[in-house]
């Protein structure tokens, strides 16, 4: 447990990390589901708090319940110590 309470754990990092390289895809719902590599994320709950953190999001307006390709928002790059590209 990190002595910080706004630390990202090694499995949030790892997260958005993957989905910094275009490997990850959301579903579009409330509480957005997570697949890294075609496959279901094992800890959705993490992929609930980075969406609500406002670390990530789906690319474009999908329908709800259909999936997306994912993310990071301009926080979600500073949350991995980058700045995000320029437009």
């Amino acid at each position: 447990m990190s002595p910080y309470p706004n630390a990202l754990s090694r499995r949030a990092i790892a997260m958005l990390k993957a989905i910094a390289d275009g490997r990850a895809e959301l579903r579009c719902s409330c509480e957005p589901d997570l697949r890294v590599d075609g496959l279901s994320c094992c800890d959705q709950n993490t992929a609930h708090d980075l969406f609500h953190a406002g670390l990530i999001r789906a690319i474009g307006t999908p329908a709800p319940g259909q999936w997306a390709p994912a993310e990071l928002t301009d926080a979600g790059h500073r949350a991995l110590g980058g700045f995000p590209a320029a437009a």
